[in-house]
């Protein structure tokens, strides 16, 4: 079992930064990969970022390649999402998640297994 939870969303104007931390309990930690994924008002909940259980690969989705970056640190059972240029359409609730599967699915929200109760983020134009 792995618990999730979200910190770090808010408001900020286009153009800004946010960092989004995700902190996991459990001892396995390293055992996941983790994903990034938000949920825009009205739209399906799709995939941002993923990093494989040791850090060593990433993925991201084309509309957030060059501005986000994931990343983990699996002494402290955190993983990360630095976002830079911010733009009105990063406006969703994004959400961590763990998978049993490697990152070569990290694309498929189907793939996880346990999910936090997300962090609001909204930037103004």
């Amino acid at each position: 079992q792995v618990q999730l939870v979200e910190s770090g969303g808010g408001l900020v104007q286009a153009g800004g930064s946010l960092r989004l931390s995700c902190a996991a309990s459990g001892r396995t930690f390293s055992s996941y990969a983790m994903g990034w994924f938000r949920e825009a008002p009205g739209k399906e909940r799709e995939f941002v970022a993923a990093i494989s259980r040791g850090g060593g690969s990433t993925s991201y989705a084309d509309s957030v390649k060059g501005r986000f970056t994931i990343s983990r640190d699996n002494a402290k059972n955190t993983v990360s999402l630095q976002m830079n240029s911010l733009k009105p359409e990063d406006t969703a609730v994004y959400y961590c998640a763990a998978s049993r599967s490697s990152i070569a699915t990290g694309w498929d929200k189907h793939k996880y297994d346990y999910w936090g109760q997300g962090t609001r983020v909204t930037v103004s134009s």
